[in-house]
């Protein structure tokens, strides 16, 4: 027997964990039938919706070192707060996370923070991202792991 709430937790820490190992194809994947929602530098909303546009955003701005193909960050992520509607095919959470980063010439540092709002979707079985919210809280040196600014 699955747990809903704990299900949804393991979606949550799957995302870290496809994006530190630098599968930005998992990642998109895992927003097939939904969208991120974030700000840009400037402040206005942006969306990005479906596998396709997820994988874009990430292959622009994400930057993966050629030793191992990852980003060689870690994403901690925690206080994660899980709400099932009763009854129903919906959910929705939110969770911090802080994410770490270390690279040549680049000591061991968290280079930002952020809250996570999502939505997910039961579909058959499983559960599925409909909409993650991120909002940065705290920013650090970025020099490192994006390959350009967002604005």
């Amino acid at each position: 027997m699955s747990c809903d709430s704990c299900e949804i937790k393991a979606l949550i820490y799957r995302y870290a964990h496809h994006l530190d190992n630098g599968d930005l194809d998992q990642v998109a994947a895992m927003f097939s039938d939904g969208k991120l929602v974030t700000t840009d530098d400037g402040g206005a909303v942006v969306e990005i919706a479906g596998a396709g546009a997820v994988k874009a955003l990430y292959g622009a701005f994400t930057r993966l070192y050629p030793d191992d193909g990852t980003p060689h960050t870690l994403h901690m992520t925690s206080n994660v707060v899980v709400e099932v509607e009763e009854g129903a095919q919906r959910a929705s959470a939110s969770s911090y996370a802080v994410v770490f980063q270390a690279v040549e010439d680049f000591p061991l540092q968290p280079i930002i923070g952020v809250r996570y709002f999502d939505a997910f979707q039961k579909s058959g079985r499983h559960w599925r991202f409909r909409e993650r919210r991120i909002q940065t809280h705290l920013v650090g040196n970025l020099s490192k792991h994006l390959l350009r600014s967002m604005a």
